[in-house]
């Protein structure tokens, strides 16, 4: 059983199909799909989705790139929806949040106010974060140490191994997904072998960065190609393959580094008795 700890099944793409996406996502032997929330205006929409599809759990939170355009009032309709969502069992923390500082022109000193802001609701509610660190891992880890929060997940990582491990320390997981397919991706999939098993989980972030098969080609035009969650079975055998295990070890060790990084997860992992979906 696998678990895509990042999907934005809320997105456009998906309207047309979404019960089918998630029908293929079962059956390719997903059972859980994180799905978070990117700014104030969506999130009744992820809770909903999550509640209409078996195995859906989400998170509430302000993406980084829409960040600039974030009010006070949306963080206080967030810290009010994180409040109201404390009773939810498939609420499981606060994301997408975080920092980017790739794509140009976007306001940094309002993308870390309202990061900051974020981070101070996870920390006050004891919740993990799905942060978001394209080009800004030194930074968003720097203010997670500042803040004193250890749980959640570093999604889509892309740094360094020194950066890894100050993720690590801090007591998060990274996030790998379809770039970890392309054969040219070394650094990615070197991290992907060489770092902590434990250390890690699965993600899609569909729809967007498709895995190699599903691109145009191995130089990753992923953004051509829509990505779907019942891709993570696909990634996680690319994972059992670079690191020569097999694909029920990994399952195990995924499962239980997912439910460390979010522990709320437990809740929609486990059925009545406790018993552990297998």
């Amino acid at each position: 059983m696998w678990i895509d700890t990042h999907c934005h099944l809320d997105a456009t793409e998906f309207d047309a199909d979404r019960d089918m996406v998630v029908a293929s996502a079962h059956a390719a032997g997903v059972g859980h799909i994180v799905i978070p929330a990117v700014a104030a205006w969506n999130f009744e929409r992820v809770r909903h989705l999550a509640h209409q599809y078996a195995g859906c759990v989400y998170a509430l939170g302000i993406h980084p790139m829409l960040a600039p355009q974030a009010t006070d009032a949306d963080l206080g309709t967030l810290r009010r929806e994180i409040e109201a969502s404390l009773d939810d069992p498939l609420f499981i923390g606060v994301g997408e949040i975080g920092l980017d500082y790739f794509v140009p022109g976007l306001d940094a000193e309002r993308q870390m106010t309202v990061y900051v802001a974020q981070l101070r609701l996870a920390r006050e509610f004891d919740l993990p974060v799905l942060l978001h660190v394209r080009k800004s891992q030194d930074q968003v880890a720097a203010q997670l140490r500042k803040l004193g929060v250890h749980a959640g997940i570093a999604h889509a990582f892309n740094g360094s191994p020194e950066q890894a491990y100050r993720f690590i320390a801090q007591g998060l997981k990274l996030g790998f997904g379809g770039n970890m397919t392309f054969s040219r991706a070394n650094r990615i999939r070197r991290l992907a072998t060489e770092l902590p098993l434990d250390a890690l989980v699965l993600e899609t972030d569909a729809p967007d960065i498709a895995p190699a098969w599903l691109a145009d080609d191995q130089f990753g035009e992923q953004g051509k190609v829509r990505n779907v969650p019942g891709e993570v079975a696909g990634i996680a055998r690319e994972l059992a393959n670079l690191r020569g295990m097999s694909l029920a070890d990994l399952s195990r060790h995924m499962q239980n580094s997912s439910l460390e990084a979010l522990p709320r997860l437990r809740a929609a992992f486990c059925d009545p008795s406790g018993a552990r979906d297998e």
